[in-house]
């Protein structure tokens, strides 16, 4: 990889080899950057983009959005981080069901999520968590729609 970098910087005189996400996927972003014109952008503001999620915003009173695990990780760009970032930028607020919360209260509330609702609040046993998901997210829904949604 280093010297098809060291070719192609040769070849088009940027070398683009450091760039964040470059060497995603063996080369792919590395190839669209410094070949193809592309540009980079985080991947949840494209997805965001295409579902059209500023539009469905539109008369929202809350967003719930989720992961297995809300960690350090969260923060660095994944999903529940941007739509939590794209909702209160509507001043809609967002509430975040996990499977279990690693993250500080202010951790959360920068990164725009507004309240936690994890599993393991429920049921401390992990693997009981996964593999009796489904009930302990309708009592999730119950609670989220009691502390959220009552006027």
């Amino acid at each position: 990889m280093h010297r098809w970098a060291a070719a192609v910087a040769t070849a088009t005189g940027s070398d683009l080899s450091d760039r964040p996400g470059a060497g995603a996927a063996g080369g792919v972003g590395f190839a669209g950057l410094a070949l193809l014109g592309g540009s980079m952008r985080p991947g949840i503001d494209l997805i965001l983009e295409l579902v059209g999620f500023d539009d469905r915003l539109d008369g929202a009173r809350l967003v719930v959005t989720g992961e297995g695990s809300l960690d350090s990780q969260t923060l660095r760009g994944k999903a529940p981080a941007g739509v939590a970032a794209a909702a209160a930028a509507a001043g809609v607020r967002t509430v975040a069901v996990c499977g279990t919360s690693k993250l500080s209260r202010t951790d959360l509330h920068s990164a725009g999520i507004n309240a936690t609702y994890a599993l393991t609040d429920l049921e401390p046993d992990v693997a009981r968590c996964m593999t009796e998901a489904a009930p302990l997210l309708e009592r999730l829904g119950q609670q989220i729609a009691r502390d959220e949604l009552q006027a």
